[in-house]
């Protein structure tokens, strides 16, 4: 049971010093987790406390309440908590959409909540996907009926889209309209073409509840996971109600909660700038933070800020804890400087107390873990090369198969030349040429797909030089599902990864540091690969085994976040660009590509490129392109 619950009851914002920029409630929850079962235990106490004959439950889609439909589930199947009185109505649903379409809303809740819980099948009321089109105004109509005729909703859950969309209220939505059938924008298209398997996939318009049936309910909580919604987060809860910001509205309501996690909160004034809404003990941390950010604000070196640059940005407080502007200065100087080094696994016979890595030993065992098949050469490939050539016996273990992300284009074309080689295997080469060309991800077309990852992997290796006996292709359990959405991972997934770091007994490993997706394939290998060290952390070659963390192709850690850069020249550029071509599956017509249209080799080498101008900027060294990490503490 969750103590903790009332810790996200509503407060009015803006009440004290630290809250005087918001204009919506809001908690910050260190895991996604944590929110997640805290929202559960809200709604599961009101179910509870509830006196009259229903419960009017309002429901979001999307991978945001995932979370929150687990624990609920579990609270029916091992605390009891009945659902027969309770009565749902869904937010939206795309338009047109088959009921037992895999992606519609429709399959998304039986699957995730309404097949596991005593719920009456008829209280459960979902936007139809099917309907003719003359009756689409009758059935909204009927839908806001059904609502208002219950008494409206009690509790309203719902999540954000990167346009600041709730439900899905567009920007330019109106505060007062009702449910009806919308446009999408083409940003939110873009976020859930990887559940049609494409953009072009996805419908255009979509039925919702409007902002005035939601503005209605009698209590709000909006759940939002990850940095890429920290800037509509931001816009929504400081700044003025803005129809191009649907969720503003929100602020209007006088019981409404905005749930977050670190990443999603992270614009917000109190923790993006603390220093401007409260005072406290200055530490190492929050002194570099404020120090890169004074830097960009005044568009000047760290060696070059002033008294005055201090004074007139709310800083005099940390100046005058720290003795001097010239010490401060000189000590993030320092600090950022430290972070740099062209050895990656420790430089040998050094003095190493003002190095990211450790001397000794000399030659270490390393370990990148891969969520996908190209991920180590996309994010770390210059440092992997480096520690390759010093000599550190590096190993590369490729989380999940990938086979998803293999076009049935890329498909065809392997069994095509497989056919035409191999006559003897004719008959099976037909047999899937048919499933490819009917679209049907079997397991001799999804065998295929992952050989294709496979062969890549092995080709830019090999160019970078490993030996195939370094390379591990774990093909956790949990990715297989021959499906877009995964399984969820279980302890055979942990089990492996545990196996795997056993038999190399690492001195270093590399993990991909990406928290965008509470539900995406990095962050479940992440937590995986948590739950693993967590297992065997007492181990005692794990004592001496250091966790360093790598960002992907979309985003880097920011600079006061960095606690080790390592420089690449221009051949190394180039170098790391020929390894991530070697996974051509992966390039010009990708699968998942994201709203960046970019080639991922042109999305890493201009982060890489970014990251090194910004450490020249502050005043450090000029280089080509930088790669960088952030330690874990294990």
């Amino acid at each position: 049971m969750i103590k903790d619950n009332n810790s996200i009851q509503f407060k009015i914002p803006g009440s004290d010093e630290t809250t005087r920029f918001e204009k919506i409630h809001n908690v910050c929850f260190d895991s996604v987790e944590q929110g997640s079962k805290i929202i559960a235990h809200e709604i599961s106490d009101l179910i509870k406390k509830c006196t009259k004959d229903h419960f009017i439950l309002g429901l979001a889609t999307g991978s945001s309440p995932i979370g929150v439909y687990r624990e609920l589930v579990r609270l029916h199947k091992e605390e009891g908590l009945s659902f027969k009185k309770v009565i749902t109505f869904n937010l939206d649903e795309y338009f047109p959409i088959e009921k037992n379409n895999e992606q519609s809303y429709h399959s998304f809740m039986y699957q995730h909540l309404f097949s596991h819980i005593d719920i009456v099948e008829n209280n459960i009321n979902i936007p139809q996907g099917k309907l003719l089109e003359h009756n689409i105004s009758n059935f909204c109509e009927k839908y806001e009926e059904k609502i208002n005729s219950l008494g409206g909703i009690d509790y309203q859950l719902l999540g954000i889209g990167r346009t600041a969309h709730i439900g899905f209220n567009e920007p330019g939505s109106n505060q007062n309209s009702c449910t009806r059938i919308v446009s999408l924008d083409p940003i939110t298209r873009e976020d859930a073409a990887s559940d049609f398997n494409g953009v072009e996939s996805v419908p255009n318009r979509a039925i919702t509840m409007g902002i005035r049936t939601i503005l209605n309910a009698k209590r709000i909580v909006l759940l939002a996971w990850g940095h890429k919604k920290s800037s509509v987060i931001s816009k929504s809860i400081e700044g003025n109600i803005d129809s191009n910001y649907p969720a503003s509205f929100l602020q209007k309501h006088n019981n409404t909660t905005f749930i977050l996690d670190n990443e999603s909160s992270a614009q917000l004034i109190k923790h993006k700038t603390p220093w401007l809404v409260k005072d406290f003990n200055w530490t190492d941390e929050l002194r570099k933070k404020a120090i890169t950010w004074l830097s960009k604000q005044t568009n000047k070196s760290i060696l070059k800020l002033t008294q005055r640059d201090y004074n007139e940005n709310g800083l005099s407080s940390l100046v005058i804890s720290s003795g001097s502007v010239y010490d401060l200065n000189i000590w993030m100087f320092n600090q950022l400087q430290k972070t740099i080094t062209g050895w990656p696994g420790g430089k040998p016979n050094t003095d190493d107390s003002d190095r990211p890595e450790r001397a000794n030993p000399a030659k270490k065992r390393v370990l990148v873990f891969s969520p996908h098949p190209d991920d180590d050469v996309i994010s770390m490939g210059g440092t992997i090369k480096r520690l390759f050539d010093q000599g550190h016996d590096v190993h590369i273990a490729y989380q999940t198969s990938g086979n998803i992300g293999v076009s049935n284009e890329e498909a065809l074309k392997f069994i095509e030349i497989a056919k035409y080689s191999f006559s003897e295997e004719i008959i099976v080469t037909d047999k899937i040429v048919d499933k490819i060309q009917n679209k049907i991800n079997s397991k001799s077309t999804l065998k295929l797909k992952g050989a294709i990852r496979r062969s890549e992997c092995l080709a830019a290796a090999r160019y970078l030089g490993f030996s195939d006996l370094n390379l591990h292709f774990m093909d956790l359990p949990f990715y297989e599902s021959g499906k877009i959405k995964k399984n969820q991972a279980t302890k055979k997934d942990v089990d492996i990864t545990v196996d795997l770091i056993k038999s190399i007994k690492p001195h270093q490993i590399f993990a991909a540091g990406d928290l965008a997706d509470p539900h995406g394939t990095h962050r479940v290998c992440l937590s995986i690969l948590f739950d693993a060290v967590k297992q065997i952390k007492n181990l005692s070659f794990m004592k001496s085994c250091w966790l360093w963390l790598y960002r992907g192709a979309w985003q880097e850690w920011d600079i006061e976040e960095i606690e080790m850069a390592v420089p690449m020249s221009p051949s190394q550029v180039v170098q790391k660009r020929n390894a991530i071509l070697y996974h051509q599956s992966q390039k010009d017509k990708v699968m998942f590509q994201g709203q960046d249209n970019r080639d991922f080799w042109l999305r890493a080498e201009q982060r890489n490129k970014n990251t090194a101008q910004e450490y020249n900027r502050l005043g450090m060294a000029e280089y080509e392109a930088m790669e960088a990490f952030k330690r874990h503490i294990i």
